[in-house]
């Protein structure tokens, strides 16, 4: 699939904003959605999207600021709610294929509750 080519009727995303998928909801605003990963790779693995379908952080513009920004806010606020601000979490956007993106939505990845490494892989 190509950049763009993603629309809003078939993301899997775009149907969990919707409420057409269920999920794990952990946090809403008007711009964001959080929910848990349904394949967890951290034993807290949370998923943070925009409302508004943008295929990845390459395709985002000035737009896009207050959503990019909400979606650090959630994840601050969803690391607090899980237990892991204290003891730390690692933040994660993944772009395209050869970045790792598995979902053609930007979304952003919360990982905690164990020692991260590094290099991540």
């Amino acid at each position: 699939m190509t950049p763009g080519s993603m629309t809003a009727q078939n993301c899997l995303f775009c149907r969990i904003v919707d409420r057409q998928v269920p999920s794990h909801l952990i946090y809403e605003s008007d711009l964001a959605v959080g929910f848990t990963d349904i394949k967890p790779q951290a034993p807290v693995h949370a998923l943070f999207v925009p409302k508004r379908h943008v295929h990845d952080i390459q395709e985002t513009g000035p737009a896009d600021e207050a959503s990019l920004l909400e979606l650090i806010r959630a994840a601050k606020k969803a690391a607090k709610d899980l237990g892991v601000a204290e003891s730390g979490y690692r933040l994660v956007i993944n772009c395209r294929e050869d970045g790792g993106q598995t979902v053609d939505h930007l979304h952003m990845h919360l990982l905690g509750g164990r020692r991260m490494t590094w290099p991540p892989g």
